[in-house]
This record gives C-alpha cells, sequence and structure tokens, in this order.
C-alpha cells in the first residue's frame, strides 16, 4: 500500500530520510569511552572506614548506596553525631569484624525493595571500585539476611562508572583490591 499525505497524521513514527537519527555526537560518545566500565557486582574498597576487601552489588535502582552495619550507636564527640558500628566486610564470614566511625550526615527515611520503610543513620565516605574512588552517602542497615554487604547506588554511580549488568568483576580486575593501601580516617582529636 502506497502512503500519501491524507493517510498520515500528525504523530505517526513516519521518518522521512531527513529526521533519522543521527549517531551520537562526539562530545557524548567521547565521555562514554572515558569512563570506566563496573559489572554487576566488584570488589570495593572503602577507605576512611579501614575496609580493604568488601562485595557490593552495583544497583541501579537504588538511589543511595547502604552498607551492612550492626551495633550502631551514637556519640556527640566535640559537638558533631559520630555513629559507630561494625561490618561484617565477607559474606558469610561473622569472624572477621571491622570496627568504623564516621560522622553522622543525618537520618534518613529509606524504601527498600519489599515496601518497607526505615529511618536510617546517613555517613559520607570514600568508596573506591577499581582505580577510581567517590564521596558517597551511604546508609547504614543491617543486612544480615541479605546476600551483598554493601549496594552501590545511583548517586554514586552518576557521572563516575557505566554498568555492563552482564558481567562481573570488571573494575576489580584493574586493581588488584586486596593489596589497596587502606588508610583510616583521621579523627577531631589528631587534628
Amino acid at each position: 500500500m502506497r502512503l500519501t499525505k491524507s493517510h498520515v497524521t500528525v504523530g505517526d513514527p513516519v521518518l522521512k530520510p531527513s529526521l533519522k537519527r543521527k549517531s551520537p555526537s562526539p562530545k557524548r560518545s567521547s565521555l562514554k569511552k572515558l569512563k570506566p566500565v563496573v559489572g554487576w557486582r566488584e570488589w570495593a574498597v572503602l577507605p576512611d572506614l579501614g575496609i580493604s576487601k568488601i562485595k557490593v552489588k552495583i544497583d541501579t535502582g537504588a538511589k543511595t548506596s547502604s552498607l551492612h552495619a550492626f551495633d550502631v550507636t551514637i556519640a556527640k564527640r566535640q559537638g558533631k553525631s559520630m555513629v559507630r558500628f561494625k561490618v561484617h566486610p565477607l559474606q558469610k564470614n561473622t569472624r572477621r569484624i571491622v570496627e568504623c566511625e564516621a560522622r553522622l550526615l543525618e537520618w534518613r527515611q529509606v524504601t527498600d525493595s519489599g515496601g518497607k520503610r526505615t529511618l536510617r543513620p546517613v555517613i559520607e565516605t570514600r568508596v573506591m571500585l577499581g582505580a577510581r574512588e567517590v564521596l558517597a552517602e551511604v546508609t547504614l542497615i543491617a543486612r544480615d539476611e541479605m546476600g551483598f554487604r554493601m549496594l552501590v547506588g545511583r548517586q554514586a554511580l552518576r557521572s563516575n562508572w557505566l554498568v555492563d549488568p552482564s558481567k562481573s568483576f570488571i573494575a576489580s580486575d584493574d586493581v588488584e583490591v586486596s593489596r589497596a593501601v587502606v588508610v583510616p580516617a583521621r579523627s577531631d582529636e589528631e587534628e
């Protein structure tokens, strides 16, 4: 059937040759080349918390990153609210415990994947995936029942990495995570 002007209405997806989709601009495609790629799961380092190796799930469905934490306590130190907590950084291993401390940014209502809302403490810490590092807001929650000790959400990923959901441990191959140098954050008392 041959189409004439009378058969085409406004909004029909008929493309004229001059309106065909153009290839991405050089600026956009060059930005993609500069961003490292991560898989759906990676090894990460949290140097401010003294965690030299933790398996993380890259979760583009989550806005904020979250970290498995237990024995969470809040205390004032030199007028600042601090969060002390413990982490089991390795899955299926409750013998290895890392004791952490960070400044409390705020308390935030978070809705989990099951629709349950919880009020969680939020900290800010450096997250290192491969050779790249970003300062990320991280909520603290007991994740004993979950498969991964940490989820890395969209805010941390944005403008830093591209995600390939068909791959695993891409960034981890770039840097041997277990040999990364971890320097605990200086406390206010040391300054």
